[in-house]
């Protein structure tokens, strides 16, 4: 890695490949399948190795690998991405209510809960966990991951048609967009186009840098390091005395939280960002939701279409000294055409369909325990291992019962192999305890579903 692409994840990924910078000698296909089935290219009594198989070339293999790891890369990347600086402390966040009313996000991607307005609620056990004693390497959910057995009740059998949409990167993947970005950011650099993504201003951590990755939905990272919120204090280990940044060993930030900024004042940074880039704030809603002790004021902006947002939102963290930190997807979000959708009822029965897989997004709100109470019970530390299993007992097999009562039509966006992003019909399925659980909504003669 380099101090020019550190930043940068789809660098990353491409760092983590062994075989980046290898390249096969001449006739070294041909003399590994000589080798492996023991034949030699002339000798008496042995076929020749030009008469096996065919084996791909080496760029031919990479190739392909390559056009597998890009809806990987493009996950991994949004995920880093949209991660922000998070320069919070506490778990309590300030709920608050769907701005102008649209549909929350949903999601197909899986592996995260997120609440009714779209945050996420990946973290420390949540609500709706039963958690193992400690050794166990099983964790079972109640209603969440593992085995499921769904039912359902008054789920609608009508199918139709609904509008489906894309980004379209290449639209806004230019040095001008870019740079309107980064003009509005405070980086005065022209943007250039450098270890595949656009980059203004150093990349090194010493002064405000923009990254927009040339990923399905132009996913873009600003950072301004010298208004870091939490100025840690170094303790030098040669004997020197405390210091900041002069590579000793980091203590933890315990200075109080400072007076934060509004949130109408980080909303307002984040419209003009948006505005800055080239697209319509009026298209967005907007929302300011910040941790308790949280070091920055966050405001988040969720594009909608038809009424519903999308699971690809932009954000913001400002101090009084100006904007920390900010994230987004540039590509503009263009319509598709209408596409065949299955029913609420035939939803819910893709849910036990392997080619689609149940995806919860949201856990139930409490784990509720035979006696009715909502409060979890934490596991008592262990005295001793667990007792010898008695002859003939029955192996634990747990199976979560899941019953439908609610479905629900929106839009999430789905990765294709080219790396492309597609936003879809899908249902959000709303169970009896309260969690959701989500899939595609588009007909099956309309998928593709080949592996490659």
């Amino acid at each position: 890695m380099t101090d020019d692409n550190e930043l940068d994840p789809l660098a990353r990924l491409r760092a983590a490949d062994p075989a980046a910078d290898v390249e096969a000698p001449a006739g070294f296909a041909a003399q590994v399948v000589a080798e492996a089935t023991g034949s030699t290219t002339g000798g008496a009594g042995h076929e020749s190795a030009d008469q096996h198989a065919p084996v791909a070339e080496i760029a031919s293999a990479r190739a392909r690998r390559r056009r597998l790891w890009l809806p990987i890369a493009a996950v991994a990347a949004s995920v880093v991405v949209f991660g922000g600086a998070g320069f919070a402390i506490g778990a309590g966040t300030t709920a608050s209510s769907v701005a102008g009313g649209a549909a929350a996000p949903v999601s197909l991607q899986g592996g995260g809960a997120q609440t009714a307005e779209g945050r996420s609620a990946v973290g420390s056990p949540t609500a709706g966990q039963k958690i193992a004693a400690p050794g166990a390497s099983d964790q079972v959910y109640r209603s969440g991951y593992g085995r499921n057995s769904f039912t359902a009740s008054g789920l609608s059998t009508s199918t139709g048609t609904a509008r489906a949409y894309g980004f379209d990167a290449r639209a806004a993947s230019d040095a001008t967009t870019v740079g309107a970005l980064a003009k509005a950011l405070g980086i005065d650099a022209a943007p250039a186009l450098k270890d595949g993504s656009w980059q203004a201003g150093p990349q090194d951590g010493t002064a405000p840098s923009l990254t927009v990755g040339l990923d399905g939905t132009l996913s873009f990272f600003f950072s301004n390091p010298a208004l870091n919120p939490m100025p840690c204090v170094t303790t030098d280990t040669s004997g020197g005395g405390s210091s900041e940044g002069s590579g000793g060993t980091a203590e933890p930030c315990t200075a109080p939280s400072p007076s934060l900024p509004a949130p109408d004042a980080a909303i307002a940074a984040l419209r003009s960002i948006i505005t800055a880039s080239g697209r319509d704030a009026g298209a967005f809603e907007f929302t300011s939701e910040t941790p308790d002790g949280a070091y920055t004021r966050s405001a988040q902006a969720w594009p909608v279409i038809d009424g519903q947002r999308i699971d690809q939102s932009w954000s913001v963290e400002l101090t009084t000294e100006g904007i920390v930190s900010a994230s987004g997807a540039l590509a503009p979000i263009v319509s598709l055409g209408d596409y065949p959708v299955v029913s609420a009822q035939q939803a819910f029965e893709r849910l036990s369909d392997p080619r689609f897989g149940a995806q919860q997004t949201v856990m139930p709100l409490a784990m509720r325990t035979a006696e009715g109470s909502v409060t979890p019970t934490p596991a008592e530390a262990p005295t001793q291992p667990p007792a010898l299993p008695s002859p003939g007992v029955s192996p634990s097999w747990p199976v979560n019962e899941v019953h439908i009562v609610k479905a629900r039509l929106g839009l999430a966006s789905q990765w294709q192999p080219d790396g492309s992003v597609l936003v879809l019909p899908a249902y959000e399925l709303t169970d009896a305890d309260g969690g959701t659980w989500s899939v595609i909504a588009v007909a099956d003669a309309k998928l593709d579903f080949a592996t490659e």
